[in-house]
């Protein structure tokens, strides 16, 4: 669903490198300018900036997200008079999001209503940092440095929706196991538990936990998210570990609200799943 390691859209078909812009490609030649201003080749002022050459050209070129320690090393090293860090303020992509996740990022950017079923991962929307680092640490196969702080920058900057968007109403079921299950360890899921707490307290958020001691019900074939537009259109998204789904199919659609519905009245409620979760906390 969201965008980890077999939830978001990390990896997949068409790759997980985010398309260029044209803010990218002016912070690429300001880049560029200063480097050769100083007389350095690619090859002398990769080291010096602690990159390896494919990355500077990379950047140079308006085709990788700079990393803000690529960005304050440029910086020093090319005396750019704060040319390069006032640059990277306008650098408009969303780092870290692969092309299959980018028309449900935008989507969601407008929601009226968002349901999220996760019985993999806590949902991308409701993880901390550090939660969100060990899956990308974990990814197979593995991600560079600067391609998992790419990607937990865009992490950090989508959870902004559950604070930005007030009036958006968010509903989210989560199997138990996806809490219990020690995802980084137990001071890792004790903070990611707590988060989700606070998370609760806000009017415009449902928290639901499908209880382990439920045998059958409504989401057994896999997680599924439900998106309201501001025209009160409904859009559905599935995701596996390779490939995912948009679905703006009316009755397609209909059959995912209606188990979705199912599952709220399968779930735990609100406060029992909040009393589960305080009990979990004790126990990470």
């Amino acid at each position: 669903m969201d965008e980890v390691p077999g939830e978001e859209m990390d990896a997949g078909p068409g790759g997980g490198e985010p398309e260029t812009s044209d803010s990218l490609k002016a912070f690429g030649e300001v880049v560029k300018a200063f480097r050769k201003r100083a007389g350095l080749t690619q090859e002398r002022f990769a080291p010096m900036v602690g990159y390896s050459v494919p990355t500077v050209a990379s950047i140079e070129q308006g085709r990788r997200l700079p990393p803000m320690a690529f960005v304050d090393r440029s910086e020093e090293v090319l005396d750019a008079f704060g040319a390069i860090r006032g640059a990277a303020k306008h650098v408009a992509r969303k780092p870290g999001l692969a092309k299959w996740f980018r028309h449900w990022a935008k989507l969601e950017l407008t929601a009226a209503t968002l349901y999220t079923y996760e019985n993999r991962l806590v949902p991308g929307l409701l993880q901390t940092p550090a939660y969100a680092k060990t899956l990308f640490e974990k990814q197979i196969p593995a991600l560079e440095d600067e391609e998992i702080e790419s990607k937990l920058v865009a992490r950090v900057d989508r959870k902004k929706l559950l604070t930005d968007r007030p009036h958006t109403i968010y509903s989210f079921i989560v199997e138990e196991h996806v809490l219990r299950r020690q995802v980084g360890g137990p001071e890792v899921m004790r903070e990611q538990i707590a988060h989700i707490l606070d998370i609760g307290d806000r009017r415009n958020i449902d928290l639901q936990i499908m209880s382990q001691t439920r045998g059958h019900h409504a989401g057994l074939d896999g997680p599924v998210q439900l998106l309201e537009t501001a025209e009160n259109k409904w859009y559905a998204y599935c995701e596996g570990q390779r490939a995912a789904h948009l679905i703006p199919d009316p009755k397609e659609v209909s059959i995912l609200q209606k188990r979705y519905a199912r599952m709220r009245a399968q779930a735990l409620s609100f406060e029992e799943s909040v009393s589960l979760l305080r009990e979990m906390r004790g126990a990470a």
